[in-house]
């Protein structure tokens, strides 16, 4: 899609904001693809060309960049854009069933918007929330513990315009536009908000605290008169020293 000229403008000051973090221009290239994802809603012909211009570097570089990352969109998706995790501890605790279950009650085929707009739909890689198996994704934020039924009350919430947050982290869910500015690098000040980490994150720690394992601090705890055990090759190592 064409830019006017107003929108021109306001992207050429955002993007000369963004391009001055870092100490070489192209590295900028992300957070600008971001940029023009959260003004267009998806990455378009004019949005690629934009980047190159602001950055210095042919069209064909900008494009290898958005086809290579999935989370850059070629085409208008929802205003919550769902992703069901189907690697290998989400599938096998149900995400494929999830997945299968939200394209029938949706009617979508694949990236494309629901007819109203609020919703579309893909499949993602691991998004580092296994401890809450199976796990969906809504603009980046954290829905765990889901089943289809509960998958499918999510998606008709959010068509529904329900005042709907995430299982964890921000306390609010924004939407697919304003999550392409926080990625663009103008957070929303939800960062530190909500529950970042919940119970099964933590087990692992809370064992080891109760172990003493935290720290090295079971190797402290030895008795002072208490000699660790030698090792074999210590063994050998001292008898030929003492043969000699």
């Amino acid at each position: 899609m064409a830019f006017t000229e107003q929108e021109r403008a306001d992207l050429t000051s955002r993007a000369d904001e963004i391009i001055a973090r870092y100490p070489k221009p192209r590295s900028a290239l992300l957070p600008l693809l971001h940029l023009v994802q959260a003004k267009e809603g998806f990455v378009s012909t004019d949005g690629i060309a934009f980047c190159a211009e602001q950055l210095g570097l042919s069209e064909a570089d900008v494009t290898a960049v958005v086809s290579f990352y999935t989370m850059y969109k070629r085409g208008p998706v929802g205003e919550y854009h769902v992703g069901v995790c189907t690697n290998t501890l989400c599938a096998i605790m149900g995400g494929d069933v999830i997945h299968d279950e939200l394209r029938r009650h949706l009617g979508v085929e694949g990236d494309e918007p629901t007819p109203d707009g609020k919703v579309s739909l893909e499949r993602i890689e691991c998004n580092a929330g296994c401890d809450y198996a199976p796990v969906v994704m809504v603009n980046w934020e954290f829905f765990d513990n889901l089943t289809p039924d509960s998958a499918k009350e999510l998606v008709d919430g959010l068509r529904a315009g329900a005042d709907i947050a995430p299982s964890r982290g921000a306390e609010r869910l924004v939407t697919w536009r304003e999550a392409g500015m926080i990625l663009a690098g103008y957070p929303d000040g939800q960062a530190s908000t909500g529950q970042t980490a919940g119970a099964p994150t933590l087990a692992g720690l809370r064992i080891a605290k109760e172990n003493g394992w935290e720290r090295g601090e079971k190797a402290a705890r030895r008795a002072p008169d208490e000699t660790p055990a030698r090792s074999a090759s210590e063994e050998t190592s001292s008898a030929t020293r003492e043969r000699s």
